[in-house]
């Protein structure tokens, strides 16, 4: 971007100032405003523009004496350039520097440092410059100054030139106008700007002047999008013919339109581009060869625009180029003559004969009028006529003895200044002696100007018309007959004479045949006849039902459909004609509510998704009805046939199968059946099962889904086994679902109880004479690993050996060994005790022994004779009682109200009895009860000292299980 300022050579920037401005000034001229088009020239403004002038005086009240302002004061003008389309922060120019004010302003303050002191100056200061923008029009919204250092920039406003330098802008602070300056290029867009520059001792108007360049941002665009261009067809080469909608490019000089071309020339033509006074520029169509609209009438190709920008811009529009007629071709007869043969008894008016002539021209240059030619004689012209417009000659006088034999008639074939074309008529005229019978029909049927109408429907022998022959000399016989095909009859109609009746003889059909065309002739003795024609044309009448093209209609559609899914278009079709044969199509009743059928196409649809699962087949009527009166229906039958989609995962019965299973089950026995089912149907309805989280010691039958165990489950080790099952069915993409597999292990008394202490069957334990009764001596202690019941312990001594053995007793629940009598001298020595540990299991219950030994002694003085003594096999007798752990007894309550009476009576009766019974009996128990008490019945066994024991046979016995 350049600057340039008043009276400054080439482009160097400088300070161009006014005279120095008086009291004058205030009250100057006022200053003109740049308009379109006129030109500006470059000298110093010498009053501020009438806008601004109050502000300026009202700025003046605050700069303190006049005669410093009117000492410093300046008008100046600068002039900066930039593109259009810039970003906001470009610098445009700096107008301290460009002014050359800042140095001024350090020079002053140097020699007033110089001329006052240091002391002062440090009062004074350093002068600063002040910038600001005056005028607040539209220029401002796209620069920004900066106050201190009078940088002037682009501001986020972008700048386009073509919207700032329309006509509509004019006379604000955006002028358009052309030039011849030096310094102003041709057809300039101004963007005006005041700046005042302070303080007072610096001050200056600046009337900134910033060229807007034109960049190539619009591409060439024709005003419509089709133009039609008419060449006539006579047009010499090199004709010139103007377009008259040139293209419009917003964008100025060679950013303009500069060219244009054609896409297809067809070969007869081109294109010229002319440039006026304005700078606009033209297209021309040029005509390179010849035309002609009879070969062709129409070009049409892309006509385009491109301008000088770089990269070019283009833009194109539709050229129609029509060739218009001209007057350059004349009628033509095809033939030369045509001969035709009239009888003398012809009628007045009779169509003779019809002359056609061709002009391929359009509009008024191929209308053709035909004429006779001069050559005719009066004599022709009397006995025919030609009609100018159609070129039909017919009789215009009846033919007598005087008409002449031959008559030859020369037409002309007229056409707008051509010469007229001429084809001979040749008339022979055959004289005719006698007269013609006449045939007068009479019509019963309607008739309307010959033809006779007649329904479809219409019963056999329905009467025509009737015909009545003639012979005008009444001295020949005449005959009549019909001729034609048709299901017509022409008979006589007696005992009238020379009366036919013309009659049906089968029933008609319109939709075989619509009209027929038949022939009544008479002819006389002499050969001569005549022939009336009848043309009868058949009515059509609703008698046809619609047709199905197919009675029965199978679809096939996949579930899950879209919306408004098609289905089938049914098609039925009516031989009738007109609304007859309009057919409607509707759904019967039974058919649900989600199906459509378009009354007028038959286009089936379903309006929702149709679910294979819920309904695998719909079956219902529809009807095709005609538009007759009254109506006509056939009815079709629709099958549609849902086919399945794999849209149903697996379902299991259960989210949570439980087995329960006894322990030691044997290997691949079946523990279960894990059901699980699919909806859908073949492949995508086969449901593969597996164990998914990694489990081999599980197996499933995919086919049966029977879970199995593939090794003997141990509860002891494991009791509850957790799986997942997956089923998988069959389809593409496959779905899947699982559950949960809980298999809990039943217990089976298959572990005797293992006795912890003691540990051995040698071992031993000191008892003092000295012991209390009831005193705890030892314990046997052990455990069951089976559950519930087969882990319930019961202890009980099965064998005694010692001098006293009845004085220990074990509880049967905690297994503590207790002192139950006081010991003696003669109790001394070693006590054998055989101890059962039982449990309670089913269907038998397991048991373990241990020998429990005491030596009641003071001391042990002698372990090796105690050792030696453990070591021999005791001599124990084995009595063995189930062992008893206490239940609560359970009391039933029985009642009964008819028993209450006969309780009493025998109350009553044996009460003196039972006293006597019951004394007794507590006599002889507590007899008893001393001396039994020691040993509890229902947990020791007395066993004869002499007795054999066998204890390898007491270690352990073994147990059958069997299958829960």
């Amino acid at each position: 971007m350049t600057a340039f300022g008043m009276h400054c050579r080439g482009n160097e920037r400088s300070r161009c100032l006014s005279p120095s401005l008086g009291s004058s000034w205030l009250l100057g001229k006022r200053h003109r405003r740049l308009a379109m088009g006129q030109r500006s020239s470059l000298r110093s403004s010498t009053i501020p523009s009438q806008r601004n002038l109050p502000n300026v005086l009202i700025f003046l009240l605050f700069l303190g004496p006049f005669n410093c302002f009117a000492s410093y004061s300046r008008a100046t003008e600068l002039f900066y350039s930039i593109n259009e389309g810039l970003p906001a922060g470009i610098l445009i120019g700096n107008l301290a520097q460009d002014l050359q004010l800042q140095g001024v302003a350090e020079k002053e303050v140097e020699a007033e440092v110089a001329a006052k002191g240091k002391q002062q100056s440090q009062q004074w200061g350093k002068s600063h410059l002040s910038f600001s923008l005056v005028s607040q029009g539209l220029g401002s919204q796209f620069v920004s100054l900066d106050n201190q250092t009078g940088e002037l920039r682009t501001s986020v406003q972008e700048i386009d030139r073509e919207e700032l330098c329309m006509e509509d802008n004019v006379g604000s602070t955006v002028i358009a106008f052309s030039s011849s300056s030096l310094f102003l290029p041709s057809e300039s867009c101004l963007l005006l700007l005041d700046v005042l520059v302070l303080p007072q001792e610096y001050f200056h108007l600046v009337k900134v002047k910033i060229t807007i360049h034109d960049v190539n941002d619009n591409a060439p665009c024709f005003p419509m999008p089709q133009i039609y261009l008419f060449v006539p067809e006579n047009s010499p080469v090199n004709t010139r013919l103007a377009i008259e909608h040139p293209a419009v490019d917003l964008d100025m000089g060679t950013n303009g339109v500069q060219t244009y071309q054609l896409q297809d020339n067809y070969g007869v033509f081109t294109l010229d581009v002319e440039e006026n006074e304005n700078g606009e520029r033209t297209p021309y169509l040029i005509v390179m060869g010849a035309l002609d609209r009879e070969a062709r009438d129409e070009y049409v190709t892309l006509i385009t625009a491109e301008d000088g920008g770089v990269p070019p811009l283009v833009g194109s529009a539709t050229l129609t180029i029509g060739i218009s007629d001209i007057n350059d071709n004349c009628p033509q007869f095809n033939d030369t003559q045509l001969d035709v043969t009239v009888f003398g008894n012809s009628s007045i008016g009779l169509h003779i004969a019809s002359v056609h002539a061709v002009d391929v021209d359009q509009g008024i240059n191929a209308e053709i009028s035909y004429s006779f030619s001069q050559k005719v004689s009066q004599l022709s012209r009397t006995w025919f006529s030609l009609d100018e417009s159609t070129g039909v000659i017919k009789l215009a006088k009846r033919i007598n003895g005087d008409t002449p034999r031959l008559h030859r008639l020369s037409v002309l074939a007229n056409g707008p200044g051509c010469i007229p074309a001429v084809i001979t008529v040749l008339i022979s005229v055959i004289k005719v002696m006698m007269r013609p019978p006449e045939v007068i029909p009479r019509f019963i049927a309607n008739e309307v100007e010959g033809v006779v109408y007649l329904r479809e429907l219409e019963p056999i022998n329905t009467p025509i018309a009737f015909f009545t022959i003639k012979d005008p000399d009444e001295k020949y016989k005449v005959d009549c007959y019909l001729d034609g095909d048709g299901p017509f009859r022409l008979s006589p109609y007696k005992p009238y004479h020379n009366e036919y009746l013309l009659e049906t003889t089968k029933p008609l059909d319109y939709e075989a045949q619509q009209q027929y065309e038949i022939s009544v002739i008479a002819w006389n003795s002499e050969g001569f006849q005549v022939n009336k024609v009848v043309k009868v044309h058949i009515l059509d009448d609703n008698d046809n039902s619609p047709v199905f093209s197919q009675p029965l209609v199978e679809v096939t559609i996949e579930e899950n459909n879209a919306p408004n899914a098609f289905l089938t278009k049914l098609r039925a079709t009516d031989a009738d004609s007109g609304e007859r044969g309009q057919v409607s199509y509707f759904l019967g009743p039974e058919a649900p509510s989600y199906f459509s059928l378009d009354k007028v196409t038959g286009v089936l649809t379903v309006s929702s998704q149709l679910d294979r699962e819920e309904r695998e087949k719909y079956r219902y009527t529809v009807k095709a009805v005609d538009s007759g009166m009254p109506p006509r229906e056939s009815i079709a039958t629709v099958i549609i046939t849902v086919l399945d989609k794999n849209d149903n995962s697996p379902r299991f019965i259960n989210k949570d199968f439980s087995f329960f299973v006894p322990e030691n089950f044997p290997g691949f026995g079946e523990i279960g059946v894990i059901s699980v089912t699919d909806a859908d149907i073949g492949q995508n309805g086969w449901v593969a099962l597996s164990v998914v989280n990694g489990s081999v010691i599980f197996v499933i039958d995919t086919g049966k889904g029977v879970l199995r165990a593939q090794v003997s489950l141990d509860r002891e080790q494991q009791s509850s086994y957790i799986l997942w099952v997956e089923a998988v069915d069959g389809g593409d993409p496959a779905l899947s679902s699982t559950a949960k597999i809980t298999i809990l292990l039943l217990d089976i008394n298959d572990n005797p109880p293992l006795v912890l202490f003691p540990q051995s069957n040698m071992s031993y334990l000191l008892v003092l004479p000295s012991t209390l009764p009831g005193s705890p001596i030892t314990e046997v202690y052990a455990v069951d690993n089976d559950t519930g019941m087969n882990a319930v312990i019961a202890y009980s001594i099965i064998g005694r050996r010692g001098p006293r053995p009845e004085s220990f007793k074990i509880d049967p629940k905690t297994g503590n060994i207790t002192l139950e009598e006081s010991l003696m001298q003669n109790d001394y020595g070693l006590y054998r005790l055989l101890v059962k540990v039982s449990d309670h299991g089913y269907p038998e219950p397991l048991h373990s022994t241990v020998m429990v030994n005491l030596f009641v002694n003071d001391t042990v003085s002698n372990e090796s004779y105690i050792e030696s003594l453990l070591r021999k096999e005791p001599d124990i007798n084995i009595e063995e009682k189930e062992p008893q752990i206490a239940i609560e007894p359970t009391h039933t309550r029985v009642e009964s109200a008819s028993c209450i009476p006969t309780l009493i009576a025998l109350s009553i009766i044996s009460l003196s009895s039972m006293t006597l019974v019951t004394g007794m009996s507590i006599y002889i128990c507590l007899r008893k009860g001393r001396k039994y008490h020691r040993g509890d019945d229902n947990l020791e066994v007395q066993i004869p000292l002499n007795g054999k024991i066998d204890l390898h046979m007491l270690e352990k016995k073994p147990v059958e299980i069997s299958n829960i």
